[in-house]
């Protein structure tokens, strides 16, 4: 029998929570266990979650918080209450599971075992709210099959899960990759289905969000490929030596053409970056998207570089010095004196 205990990450989520809670007891059997770990709210988000039939943990406020610590704050909490446990489906306390997904999801699971984590369509409620949203529902649309990774959304199977240690609570971003990186090293697979799985409000609004996001995002990647860059699995490499291209060595070689031949050579750095826009845009054009939506898109990729540059900096900047990582938020946080965890 296919049993499944549902793992809920959050802080101050509010209502979004209870809708949450909701949607997975809509879609999943009664019995199925939920558990809510809980990163110092400063609102009702705990006694919401009591109130709608969930366990709490919450997590230890002196502790830096991470979404890797909380989930496997989560995944131990409920491993340990209810060992039969099969799977754990994890989920941001933000979004709502569609009533469907947990059952795509045993389903495929149960055809194909050496699958051992499977994720679908995650979508962002309103990507029309602003083109920062729209960017991340489009992020978030990845192709139908075999994966490299998976996001914070995901049905996993537990013993797949404590075989390889759960998340790495070190890192700060990117830690769904990592764990997908060492699933595949230890032989099993990744399935993404073409299946409706969650409903995220990432509620970015600002270039200033869009911008540290972008910057975390460059952070994941350095210690991705850092931990993962070389054989076999050379996870993260291109995009890695991708971002140095065209945020370090393509603006230093036109900048030292300009030094040496001709001031007007500083014009090449604008037309640099309008030749990867429109690859990018011509790329997404050929995915199916609309030249809008491919343009708002090539753009604000070729842009991302430079923050995502940033993002590696901090990182080897934390390496070199042997001083922990400290988290990157882009959603403002109702207390400044703690960081909330779940944003993805």
């Amino acid at each position: 029998m296919d049993i499944v205990g549902v793992v809920i990450i959050g802080r101050n989520e509010g209502s979004r929570l209870a809708a949450c809670i909701r949607s997975i007891r809509a879609g999943a059997p009664p019995e199925t266990p939920v558990v809510y770990v809980d990163s110092a709210s400063t609102d009702d988000s705990v006694q919401i979650a009591h109130d709608n039939g969930a366990d709490i943990v919450q997590l230890n406020p002196t502790i830096p918080f991470t979404a890797a610590r909380a989930r496997n704050a989560g995944a131990e909490f409920l491993l340990h209450r209810h060992p039969a446990l099969n799977y754990l489906q994890f989920v941001d306390g933000d979004t709502e599971v569609h009533p469907r997904w947990i059952l795509h999801a045993l389903d495929y699971l149960n055809h194909h075992p050496h699958v051992a984590v499977v994720c679908g369509r995650r979508r962002e409620r309103f990507p029309e709210a602003s083109v920062y949203n729209l960017l991340v529902d489009m992020e978030w649309d990845t192709p139908i099959g075999i994966a490299e990774e998976f996001g914070g959304d995901s049905l996993i199977r537990a013993e797949a899960f404590r075989r390889v240690g759960g998340y790495r609570p070190e890192f700060i971003a990117g830690e769904e990759p990592d764990l997908a990186a060492r699933l595949r090293l230890d032989g099993h697979s990744i399935g993404r289905l073409n299946h409706e799985m969650t409903l995220h409000n990432v509620a970015m609004t600002r270039f200033t969000q869009w911008w540290r996001r972008t910057l975390r995002s460059g952070h994941a990647l350095a210690q991705l490929a850092h931990t993962h860059g070389r054989t076999p699995l050379l996870f993260y490499r291109r995009q890695w030596k991708s971002t140095l291209l065209w945020a370090v060595a393509v603006p230093l070689a036109i900048l030292l053409l300009a030094l040496i031949v001709t001031w007007w050579a500083i014009f090449l750095l604008p037309l640099a970056f309008a030749y990867l826009t429109a690859r990018i845009v011509q790329h997404r054009i050929r995915r199916g998207d609309d030249r809008y939506s491919a343009c708002a898109y090539g753009l604000f990729t070729a842009l991302g570089k430079v923050p995502q540059c940033v993002g590696l900096a901090r990182f080897y900047r934390s390496l070199w010095s042997k001083r922990p990582a400290t988290i990157i938020e882009y959603k403002a946080a109702p207390n400044p004196a703690t960081t909330p965890v779940g944003n993805t």
